[in-house]
This record gives C-alpha cells, sequence and structure tokens, in this order.
C-alpha cells in the first residue's frame, strides 16, 4: 500500500517524464479517453499524498493510488492490463496499476492545500494542530489517516507514530495534553521523512516497531490488534505503554 513517502520516491523516479511529449496512452481506464493525452507536454509532475498529478497543457490527470496501486517504469506486470500506460518520446514507459485515474481541472488543482502534505516543504504543523483542536472527539487513528490533517500518512506511519509518541489509538484528540497534541504532528511529519530514508535503502520493515508486530519491544507483553476508528483500518497497539486519553 501506497503511503506519501513511497508516492515522494515515484516522483524522483519520473523526473525525466517532465518535459517530455506524450506518444502514446492507452489501458482500462474508464474516467478519460488515453487518447487526449497523445501529443501533449507534460510540464509537471506533482504528488500530493497518495495522489500523483500529472501536468499537460490539455489536462491534469491524477492518479490517486488507494490502497492497493502500483506502478511499474520500463516494465509491465505479466498478465495484467494496466490502468493507465504512458510512453514518452524519449521511450520511457510508465505503468499504472489498481488505481483511480481522472482528469482534474486547473480550479480543483490550484485548492489543493499542500501545506497538508507531510512530505511538502509547504508543510504548515500550525496548521495541522489548528484542525486537530478542531474536531476534539476524533479518534487519534483516525486522526493520523484524516488525509485533510495529514496528507500521505498511511496505515504504517499511523501506527508507528502512535507507538514512538506512546499515545493509545482510541484516544480522542480532544484530550491529549499540548505536548502529546503536538508530538502527534511532529511525528507525523518526522517517520514519514524517516519512512523515506529507509525505503530507499529497502530496509522499512527492519525498523517497524509496532505495525504488523506481535510482542511490544518496550514492554515485552503481546500488543493488540484491532480494527479501530470510523477508517477501521489495522492498528498494533500496547495496552501499558501506550496511554489512552479520553
Amino acid at each position: 500500500m501506497p503511503e506519501g513517502p513511497s508516492l515522494y520516491i515515484l516522483k524522483e523516479l519520473v523526473k525525466d517524464f517532465s518535459g517530455q511529449d506524450i506518444v502514446r496512452a492507452d489501458g482500462n481506464v474508464r474516467a478519460i479517453d488515453p487518447a487526449r493525452l497523445v501529443g501533449q507536454r507534460i510540464l509537471a509532475i506533482h504528488t500530493w499524498g497518495k495522489h500523483l498529478l500529472i501536468e499537460t497543457p490539455a489536462m491534469i490527470v491524477r492518479v490517486h493510488f488507494l490502497l492497493f496501486g502500483t506502478y511499474r517504469i520500463n516494465e509491465r506486470r505479466e498478465g495484467k492490463t494496466p490502468r493507465l500506460s504512458l510512453e514518452a518520446a524519449n521511450g520511457n514507459e510508465i505503468n499504472f496499476y489498481a488505481c483511480q485515474v481522472r482528469d482534474i481541472d486547473r480550479a480543483t488543482y490550484e485548492a489543493y492545500d499542500f501545506s497538508a502534505d507531510v512530505m511538502s516543504d509547504a508543510w504548515d504543523p500550525k496548521k495541522a494542530r489548528k484542525k486537530l483542536r478542531a474536531q476534539p472527539d476524533m479518534l487519534a487513528c483516525d486522526a493520523l489517516l484524516d488525509q485533510d490533517i495529514f496528507s500521505g500518512v498511511g496505515n504504517i506511519i499511523k501506527n508507528e507514530v502512535l507507538f514512538r509518541i506512546r499515545v493509545h489509538p482510541l484516544s480522542t484528540v480532544g484530550a491529549l495534553p499540548a505536548p502529546k497534541l503536538r508530538a502527534l504532528v511532529d511525528e507525523a511529519r518526522q517517520y514519514s521523512f524517516d519512512f523515506l530514508e529507509w525505503k530507499r535503502q529497502f530496509v522499512l520493515k527492519q525498523h517497524w516497531l509496532a505495525h504488523a508486530k506481535k510482542i511490544c519491544p518496550r514492554c515485552d507483553i503481546p500488543f493488540h490488534k484491532a480494527n479501530l476508528g470510523r477508517s477501521n483500518r489495522r492498528s498494533f497497539y500496547c495496552e501499558k505503554c501506550q496511554k489512552r486519553y479520553v
């Protein structure tokens, strides 16, 4: 499942597509006509959370990776038809699978709040704290997955951040002491960049302390595992060292 740091890596991998004309576009996408992209120049490629935004003069293509989206550069998945396949004039090809592809207008693109993207230079922790304080009944496990607050944070980052700051996933945001609220925001960004570095080194899983683990490394007791919150996503947590604030 892609999270913000994985899309950041993808953005780096496709930098050579910028400035190139699209010479072929196809796939089983229904929301757009790929033929409209042929002959268009890729002006820029942006990321926002789990969204990849391919900007051309005629349209902006939004690729949303959802839960299971993947991509291949200069290769294809055997036996799988891409949702969208693009070939550039320099011969490079990118293929997207199990994702949502649609076009968005310029106004929609300009409305993207990059200050909510934990990987962006425009990230604004003050805005994140303000948004959290406005929803005091929200659970901590849901808050970290709210893409309007923490764009790019996924389930791995959620579990690891809550373990790092010793906060139970069923804590309510309004009950968190100010230092814990600040830690929640700060660690969401810090862990995202740790994730990025470990992902680049192919050692991400080696650094998991809570996600998909069975034993708490601090307390040496079994982790609890449950689908929690309105997001109903898997949480791994320790009832002893992660305090529940209510």
